[in-house]
């Protein structure tokens, strides 16, 4: 009996970004240079594949530094940064700590300090308890930052001095939703400063964008991610608000519930920026046992970014 046909609209950019591929480059350098274990504060990327992995090399998870015992074994730092606390805690144990922040989310610390230093209230676009917000919120005094989560935050924020204001965002929101948040803040505070580019990441906007560019094509877009990924979670978001009448958040193949996959004709796919490639390709392969598969690739740009590895990796590393 000959399988119905379906065509897959694989949205690129996609998958790995460049804060992703480091994170997990300084966790397996570490591994390789100073041997097992390496212990990681929290997951360095939210994605579970990816943790396992790491835990099979060698890699050690950790809610907190109380859990690391005395010595001289590295701990990493996750790729969605931490607050000053973490680090002074660290220093004070003599901890050998290796920070794996993204560049991206460093820049919106500097910000945020550049700000207060500046005396200006600074108020943080961001999801409440997300660990990207928790460690820029941890990087200045309590209290210095407000964070709003919607329109309605901004609308009926109360601040001290609305001459003195300044904003930044976590990296990895929804561009249009968070461009309404500006514009109420903008509104209500026409003299507040913003950063001079903006702090939503090259890698949330562009596979954003590769989203809205498939969405009205398709039946289905699948999103792959883990189910704490903000960006992952955003792209639902995004394939939903763009014409596509059903999107759904999947970590792997397993997760696919055939019964409410039948009579598909376009399906999208896509993947968060902590989401490899192997599990993209997990799945278009499980379509290809009830389908007859059909790829065609619609590429939005091309990326090129690279990050340094941290300064204590690299100083090892070439003198190796």
């Amino acid at each position: 009996m000959s399988k119905p046909k379906l065509t897959v609209l694989l949205a690129a950019p996609r998958g790995f970004c460049a804060g992703v591929v480091r994170a997990i480059d300084i966790v397996e350098r570490a591994l390789a240079l100073y041997g097992a274990p390496v212990y990681v504060r929290h997951e360095i990327v939210h994605n579970k594949f990816v943790v396992d992995d790491l835990k099979s090399k060698g890699a050690i998870f950790v809610d907190e530094l109380d859990e690391i015992p005395a010595g001289d074994r590295p701990v990493i730092f996750s790729a969605h940064g931490v607050p000053k606390a973490v680090p002074q805690a660290a220093s004070a144990r003599k901890l050998f700590q290796i920070d794996a922040t993204c560049p991206l989310v460093t820049k919106v610390h500097m910000e945020a300090q550049r700000h207060h230093t500046d005396g200006l209230e600074i108020i943080l676009i961001g999801h409440r308890h997300h660990p990207e917000v928790i460690g820029t919120m941890g990087q200045l005094p309590a209290g210095a930052i407000s964070l709003i989560e919607t329109v309605t935050d901004a609308e009926t924020l109360t601040v001290k001095n609305p001459d003195k204001l300044a904003y930044v965002t976590q990296t990895t929101l929804s561009v249009d939703d968070t461009r309404e948040i500006i514009v109420a803040l903008q509104r209500r505070f026409p003299g507040i400063r913003g950063p001079l580019r903006e702090d939503i990441c090259y890698a949330t906007t562009n596979r954003q964008e590769a989203v809205k560019s498939i969405a009205g094509r398709i039946d289905l877009l699948l999103v792959v991610g883990a189910p704490n990924s903000s960006n992952s979670k955003r792209l639902v978001e995004v394939g939903e608000n763009n014409g596509c009448a059903r999107a759904l958040l999947v970590q792997r193949a397993t997760d696919l519930d055939w019964a409410q996959l039948q009579n598909l004709n376009t399906i999208g796919i896509t993947a968060g920026a902590s989401a490899p490639e192997i599990l993209v390709n997990e799945i278009i392969d499980a379509f290809r046992a009830h389908y007859e598969v059909t790829v065609e690739n619609v590429v939005l740009r091309e990326e090129n970014v690279s990050f340094k590895l941290p300064r204590e990796l690299r100083a090892v590393a070439a003198a190796s």
